[in-house]
């Protein structure tokens, strides 16, 4: 159960960054759709801030303790911030497309661990990210094709 709770807390890392990275966007995004991808990176960074509370109190039903600090999530995670600074939406779009990538990849690992170690609520848990994240990732790829 040690290794759940570290990949959970990474898991949690990425998501607490990828927050903060999607807001930072959604300030500084500039361009012609503004409108529409300001709007949709709030949508996004809501779902997101309610993961982190759910992954959070996930570790603590398994007995573990979540990270809490910006200083832990920087320490911990793979996805990178992004720069303070104007950005275009297709800088975006391939930025938050990877970051989604990272976490599809993430949750799909946490969920084969769990199923090895009968987990059946932290699997069942994952099955709900991997469903979101695959959509999410193919209509940020459909956005891409125009």
């Amino acid at each position: 159960m040690e290794n759940t709770i570290t990949n959970l807390n990474v898991f949690l890392a990425n998501l607490n960054v990828f927050y903060r990275k999607l807001q930072n966007y959604h300030w500084n995004i500039i361009g012609k759709d503004f409108f529409v991808i300001h709007a949709k990176l709030e949508e996004y960074y809501d779902k997101i801030n309610e993961q982190i509370d759910e992954i959070a109190e996930h570790i603590l039903m398994i007995k573990g303790q979540p990270l809490g600090t910006m200083k832990d999530y920087l320490e911990n995670a793979s996805i990178q911030e992004a720069k303070n600074e104007k950005v275009k939406d297709n800088e975006v779009f391939e930025s938050i497309i990877k970051d989604y990538g990272a976490l599809l990849q993430s949750v799909t690992d946490i969920k084969k661990q769990a199923d090895e170690q009968s987990d059946y609520t932290t699997s069942s848990l994952m099955d709900d990210y991997i469903s979101e994240y695959t959509k999410i990732l193919w209509m940020l790829n459909q956005m891409k094709q125009s």
